[in-house]
């Protein structure tokens, strides 16, 4: 059964095959391919994210301290971030090419949930993703959402986040949801930039008190107040940078003044927000 999934899955991600190149090869914003045409052992990687990988080609060993595993052609896995890896790429005998399809994964793609039975794991011992034909069949719609492209972003969003529930529970799925309680509040202020937030809606939002909220951000060196605007002003620059005028920008995300828009702005970056407008 494990051999026949490994092989439907590595069927239907055939379309992303490449031949004879080395490195990254994009497919499209959020997927892309590692390939080696020679074995390498690679020192040292340290993810910034946590990323989702099939073997589609040749064999992968990684190392995470005392920890090895090696994968074969159609294994899924997850590797951690911010953590010292070691990796051997071991290219096919037969085609000479080792790849892997890799979806990084990005705190604002996980669902607002709980960590699951695999966070409460004493500690990472397995890289590999059991495959059943639902987390096959998940891998394989993620993998063709995120190609469509930009035109097909509320499809995607429902992809990932029906392929990420399905791993919810995998041990091997825990780093994709280690995420910082600074983080997910972060993610709250982003999904709704112009909410009036309180330190009540975020715990409640998170299933936390307002005092364990408080805590756990203190214990992470982190204050409410300095995330909700740190967020805020993130957005509207943004805003700004695709050509909205710096009153509209502040109105997007709670900021009935200019005045106080402008300030808040002013001590997050340095510059009046006007100042970024485009040149007419």
């Amino acid at each position: 059964m494990r051999n026949e999934l490994a092989s439907r899955l590595r069927a239907g991600l055939s379309r992303y095959r490449v031949q004879g190149v080395s490195g990254i090869s994009e497919h499209a914003p959020g997927l892309f391919s590692y390939c080696a045409l020679e074995r390498e052992r690679l020192a040292c990687v340290r993810l910034d994210r946590p990323l989702i990988g099939i073997v589609l080609s040749g064999a992968k060993e990684v190392w995470l301290g005392d920890v090895s595993e090696r994968f074969a052609a159609g294994t899924a896995f997850v590797l951690p971030a911010a953590v010292d890896l070691e990796i051997v790429n071991e290219p096919d005998g037969r085609t000479h090419l080792y790849q892997s399809l890799i979806l990084p994964v990005e705190p604002d793609m996980l669902p607002q949930v709980g960590p699951g039975d695999a966070a409460r794991a004493p500690a990472q011992d397995t890289f590999v993703v059991p495959l059943t034909p639902g987390r096959v069949q998940a891998l394989l719609h993620a993998a063709d959402a995120i190609d469509a492209g930009p035109a097909e972003a509320v499809l995607r969003t429902a992809r990932l986040h029906e392929l990420l529930a399905l791993l919810h529970d995998a041990p091997a799925a825990r780093p994709l949801f280690d995420v910082t309680i600074a983080e997910r509040v972060a993610r709250l202020v982003r999904s709704e930039p112009d909410r009036r937030w309180t330190a009540a809606d975020i715990a409640t939002r998170l299933a936390l008190s307002e005092s364990t909220l408080r805590r756990r951000l203190a214990g992470e060196g982190q204050a409410l107040s300095v995330i909700l605007r740190r967020e805020r002003m993130a957005v509207a620059r943004r805003l700004i940078a695709q050509g909205a005028a710096s009153g509209t920008a502040g109105l997007a995300v709670g900021y009935a003044s200019r005045a106080h828009f402008a300030r808040a702005f002013r001590a997050t970056f340095g510059v009046n927000p006007a100042q970024l407008e485009p040149a007419p």
